[in-house]
């Protein structure tokens, strides 16, 4: 029987914004974790900004006073993994903001996850019979003296997840892959169920692209994404990891 690391970290994850982008992959291949291959949808390559709630969230069953309920904004890009005869399909993070430092340290020190810490706010309202349906969802975060966004604004109810759609692509990837200092890859299972989904109406990001994430990015993240949903989300669970095995 093979190992099943127990639970790391359990949360919910709700009211994800995702911003996503089609992007040329070369500029992808000097990241790929070792042992990691870029997946494709549609034989497209996308990375994604992503801004989301953290709620009720524990570390190895325990709750930490002051770090429960905050917010995380990353991007990500889409890889896959073979793993004895089953093809693993998971993700990359470039860079991942929270806003306090204990949470960074603690993912760097278990996953060796590029976490920095930064001033955040969020603003939620989805829609209701009283808003007229209409909703947005936001998350801003202060870096170099500036504060930058990234929004969505929606409508109606949210709808489930269309087999083989790209908001499926981009949502259901299980699995985290991070390169480790001594030149590895550790690898940690991502636990929730199905998300609906609100596409969204219209969607922005603003900010400093090349100081945060690097020029690579640059003129990707200047133009309207090409696509843009929010996902209701779920309970979560992320379990320890463990290093790859290359095939």
């Amino acid at each position: 029987m093979p190992l099943i690391p127990a639970a790391f970290l359990t949360a919910q994850w709700r009211n994800l914004v995702m911003l996503n982008y089609e992007i040329d992959p070369a500029i992808l291949q000097k990241r790929l974790p070792k042992g990691t291959e870029l997946d494709f949808w549609n034989d497209k390559t996308y990375v994604s900004l992503v801004g989301f709630r953290f709620l009720e969230t524990r570390v190895l069953g325990r709750r930490v006073p002051f770090h429960i309920n905050f917010d995380e904004v990353n991007l990500r890009f889409y890889v896959r993994h073979k793993s004895g005869n089953e093809w693993r399909r998971g993700v990359v993070f470039v860079k991942e903001i929270v806003p306090r430092l204990a949470i960074a340290l603690v993912a760097r020190w278990a996953y060796n996850e590029q976490y920095v810490a930064l001033p955040m706010k969020s603003v939620i309202e989805l829609p209701t019979a009283t808003n007229g349906q209409q909703g947005s969802v936001s998350y801003s975060w202060k870096w170099a003296n500036r504060w930058h966004e990234l929004s969505a604004q929606i409508s109606g109810e949210p709808i489930p997840l269309a087999s083989g759609s790209e908001a499926e692509f981009i949502t259901e990837h299980y699995w985290g892959y991070a390169a480790q200092r001594d030149g590895s890859t550790l690898e940690y299972q991502v636990e929730h169920p199905a998300w609906r989904v609100w596409p969204a109406d219209q969607s922005r990001f603003t900010g400093d692209v090349a100081t945060l994430y690097g020029t690579d990015f640059v003129e990707l993240l200047s133009r309207p994404a090409t696509s843009a949903f929010v996902a209701e989300g779920s309970k979560i669970m992320v379990r320890h990891g463990l290093p790859t095995r290359i095939e």
